[in-house]
């Protein structure tokens, strides 16, 4: 894949938001942010967090978690950070497969439709799983199915 193919720029991130996010992302966070409710306190990762379509969700139905937004693309964390009901969140760019977090830091770390980009799923799930305080849950969304795992 050229790299050009990665990079949502210009107004790719609001055409994501617009016309991308409510059609197939939003029930979805919903859903996620639902399945997080036990949640009241601690730290949340996000991975792929994209223009923050799910961080919002997160964010509206965790009001005393931490969350840590991230994504690939600082463009797309550019649109979510401009978002008011995000200005809690915090973002950063990162490498899924490369996370600059310290172990253990994380009670949970969510990514919805993200892992299937990832390039080398083997390595961003053992960073997930390195970042994860001990017992800690993957919230992930592949393909339709929505699942929990314990890491």
């Amino acid at each position: 894949m050229a790299q050009n193919d990665a990079s949502f720029v210009g107004s790719i991130p609001e055409l994501y938001d617009v016309n991308v996010g409510p059609t197939f992302m939003v029930p979805y966070a919903s859903e996620m942010a639902n399945r997080l409710s036990y949640l009241q306190t601690g730290r949340l990762l996000e991975l792929a967090a994209g223009t923050g379509i799910v961080t919002a969700a997160l964010a509206a139905a965790l009001p005393s978690v931490e969350i840590v937004a991230t994504d690939l693309n600082q463009p797309m964390l550019d649109r979510a950070s401009t978002k008011p009901e995000l200005r809690r969140v915090h973002f950063r760019q990162a490498d899924a497969m490369h996370l600059p977090f310290d172990d253990g830091s994380f009670d949970v770390v969510v990514c919805q439709f993200g892992v299937m980009f990832f390039p080398d799923k083997p390595a961003a799930i053992r960073e997930t799983r390195r970042v994860l305080r001990p017992g800690g849950h993957l919230c992930s969304t592949y393909g339709t199915a929505l699942t929990r795992t314990r890491l």
